[in-house]
């Protein structure tokens, strides 16, 4: 396996510095306008700000589009995760501008993966073009979710259709005004082996049976596009609309969350980045016992600190990222899973230590730090909690062949 990492291409390098400028002379600048329309529609709306349409256009013109998906961008794995790190510096509103948001990116590695022509053209069209949005529907609330072959959720089949009834939660984007497809995932022969027990199908949101129960809040903060439990009724959607094959939905929500994982890890570094920022210019900046914070020496060791654990995350980030290229996404599973619980573990550390250099100001909302804390513990859980990661981890380096024979004692 090769630890070399390649130097991006000039194109790369390119587009990075565009998304750096993007950041900073529109991205940013445009959280107060977007907080301020949520803050006075209301928690619990789920309108788009109009600012978030804006900021779509400008990245479309400046060629900021699609860069997720290595087959339209041109861009590897690893050129890709630094630029989708400055997205993660703003993670409301930065990956939906450049059209590289969860979780209509996963649900566009699918169709594009498995979709045939005509659910590429009715749905990987429109979500290439950022037009509408979509929800991925596996997580239920009745089962330990952890463990994928526990879902519940039953899709039969009834002669040319299939008949969906179960019930979901945290089908993030659901509540989208523009969300028109759930990509579901059900047991469509429970007497099957574990792993093909499972199917896909995409399911119009529309679709009389399918019920938006409510948004669920992460930490007490409605997100825009919402966190969904979602009820399916007997819900009918044509045989023509399973996603891959029948059985194939194991082996598909793994192909999913593989590329998913890494790019979160690339926004958690991003976040990570942002709180240490504010860390410092708050530590430089604020005056307390006859001088500057940033004499402090318990301050200046958990900026140190905070600089390592950054920078040792992103590193295995990189690392995921080159084997994937290198060798695909199965060969990089392990990387995957160390780095899906070292960069939300720095992420949530980081940001810690910047609320609390922030003091009242840190837990409030006059600053960034409480959301982004939120978000990213909750990082520790979906797409697969730390102790399930940590798992494979373990069965991986336990089945290692060692490079030197034990001692014997």
């Amino acid at each position: 396996m090769s630890t070399v990492l390649p130097p991006p291409s000039d194109r790369a390098r390119e587009l990075h510095d565009r998304m750096l400028e993007f950041m900073r002379e529109r991205v940013l600048p445009a959280e107060a306008d977007y907080r301020a329309y949520r803050a006075k529609a209301g928690p619990e709306d789920h309108s788009v700000p109009p600012v978030v349409e804006e900021l779509k256009a400008e990245a479309r013109r400046r060629e900021l589009w699609n860069l997720f998906l290595p087959d339209v961008s041109g861009l590897t794995q690893l050129e890709y995760a630094p630029i989708a790190e400055l997205s993660g510096w703003s993670l409301e509103i930065a990956p939906e501008a450049i059209n590289c948001a969860a979780p209509d990116t996963g649900n566009m590695e699918l169709l594009h993966l498995l979709g045939t022509p005509a659910q590429r053209q009715q749905w990987l069209e429109p979500l290439l073009a950022g037009t509408i949005r979509s929800g991925f529907a596996m997580t239920e609330p009745d089962v330990a979710s952890s463990d994928a072959t526990n879902i519940t959720t039953r899709i039969e089949r009834d002669g040319d259709e299939y008949v969906i009834t179960g019930r979901k939660w945290w089908t993030s984007g659901a509540l989208d005004p523009r969300c028109r497809l759930l990509i579901t995932m059900g047991k469509t022969d429970p007497e099957a082996a574990p792993y093909r027990q499972q199917t896909m199908v995409l399911v119009p949101v529309d679709t009389p049976g399918v019920t938006i129960v409510r948004d669920l809040p992460v930490m007490g903060r409605h997100d825009q596009h919402g966190h969904a439990e979602v009820r399916f009724d007997g819900v009918r959607v044509p045989a023509a609309n399973v996603l891959g094959e029948e059985g194939g939905g194991f082996a598909a929500a793994q192909a999913r969350l593989g590329p998913g994982r890494i790019h979160h890890c690339m926004r958690a570094l991003g976040a990570a980045e942002r709180a240490l920022a504010m860390m410092v210019a708050r530590a430089n900046s604020r005056v307390a016992f006859g001088g500057p914070l940033a004499d402090q020496g318990m301050l200046q060791q958990q900026v140190a600190e905070s600089r390592l654990e950054i920078d040792q995350a992103r590193l295995l980030c990189q690392k995921a990222c080159a084997v994937i290229d290198e060798q695909g996404n199965k060969a990089a599973r392990n990387l995957v899973s160390m780095a899906k619980v070292a960069c939300p573990r720095a992420a949530t550390k980081v940001i810690d230590r910047a609320i609390q250099v922030h003091g009242g100001a840190g837990v409030s909302d006059d600053t960034p730090l409480a959301a982004m804390y939120a978000w990213h513990r909750a990082m520790h859980l979906f797409d697969g909690p730390d102790e399930v990661h940590l798992r494979s981890v373990a069965r991986a380096e336990l089945r290692r062949e060692p490079l030197l024979p034990p001692r014997e004692h």
